[in-house]
């Protein structure tokens, strides 16, 4: 049983904390389920103001819903469609204030108000996206992005 209580002061440091039980969380694991679902309980338990942490995974061009913690969730996402969608299609961060001024939402869960979705990508592939999800609108900063940009980073290379 792992027991990981990270908390700092600054949200770098709680990142690099993060980062670094994330690698000592999946270190020897080869199933990608396995370590998806492990990063997203981490994340979970980590991240204060989340109602959803998880992954979707790219599947033949679509998005299909991975491990994760919170509410159930949508299943399939087209890639262009709702913020998962947008990143996977781009390959692009994308970091929403308020997601019900990005034209594309899907209100998966209705109490979603900000949103933070980064794409996971080897040698130039996308293998699916991290998405975190808040009720609290303009929960995601730069800190937030840069610290999940690295923690994609790290699940791009065991999954």
């Amino acid at each position: 049983m792992y027991d990981f209580k990270i908390s700092a002061s600054d949200t770098a440091t709680m990142y690099r904390d993060l980062a670094s039980a994330l690698e000592g969380l999946t270190a020897g694991e080869t199933d990608a389920v396995a370590n998806m679902a492990n990063a997203a309980a981490l994340m979970w338990e980590t991240l204060p103001d989340l109602n959803w942490a998880g992954f979707y995974r790219n599947l033949g061009g679509e998005l299909v819903v991975g491990p994760f913690q919170g509410r159930p969730a949508c299943i399939r996402i087209a890639f262009g469609s709702g913020v998962c969608g947008v990143a996977a299609e781009t390959l692009q961060v994308q970091r929403v204030a308020d997601v019900n001024a990005f034209a594309s939402h899907i209100a998966c869960d209705s109490a979603s108000a900000s949103e933070l979705v980064v794409p996971i990508i080897r040698n130039g592939e996308l293998l699916g996206v991290l998405d975190l999800d808040s009720p609290r609108k303009g929960r995601f900063t730069a800190e937030d992005e840069a610290g999940c940009i690295k923690l994609a980073e790290i699940l791009a290379r065991i999954l």
